[in-house]
């Protein structure tokens, strides 16, 4: 497969803050803007490798600034990095309140998807490469966040594995089963 540019998968979203999208203290509901989050870094992923992709991961997302009913959200994601049927993608999120101009990054995050064959099956994706300073950036430390996910993946199924899928406390005592 043809290696390809980290910034052919440029995803930009910009939507209105209305008040259905708002909690009761006027800001985006946090889910709200994890969904947005999502789609636009599957969108990216799709771009980069022209298969549908499922989404493998989520990084933290820190909510650094409040998105204000009346503002704007404006996405950003590019896929940064790639592994054999993975690929990670770098997504930003800036608020900008529309009557002063002011701009705030109000959250950035990672996500990883995987490239679907015909069959729903994990498939190869293309490499790609970066070119501009801050794609180098983010490519550089690709592999050192893989690596982590990868102990957090472990971790996690660590849980799964000990809590299991039955109720897990007596509701009468408030004590594990």
């Amino acid at each position: 497969m043809e290696a390809k540019p980290c910034i052919n998968s440029l995803t930009v979203k910009n939507s209105h803050v209305l008040p259905p999208d708002t909690n009761s203290h006027g800001t985006l509901f946090g889910g709200q803007l994890m969904a947005y989050i999502d789609d636009v870094g599957a969108i990216a992923a799709t771009r980069h490798a022209r298969m549908p992709v499922v989404t493998a991961s989520t990084d933290s997302v820190d909510f650094l600034h409040p998105v204000k009913e009346g503002n704007t959200i404006c996405l950003e994601a590019f896929v940064t990095y790639t592994h054999r049927t993975s690929m990670e993608v770098f997504v930003k999120a800036i608020t900008e309140n529309l009557l002063t101009g002011e701009r705030q990054v109000c959250t950035t995050a990672f996500l990883t998807f995987v490239g679907l064959d015909e069959d729903g099956s994990p498939t190869e994706v293309p490499p790609v490469y970066p070119e501009s300073e801050e794609e180098k950036w983010l490519h550089n430390g690709a592999a050192a966040r893989a690596e982590y996910r990868r102990k957090r993946r472990k971790d996690s199924k660590e849980l799964a594995d000990r809590f299991g899928a039955d109720f897990p406390w007596d509701p009468t005592t408030n004590r594990k089963a």
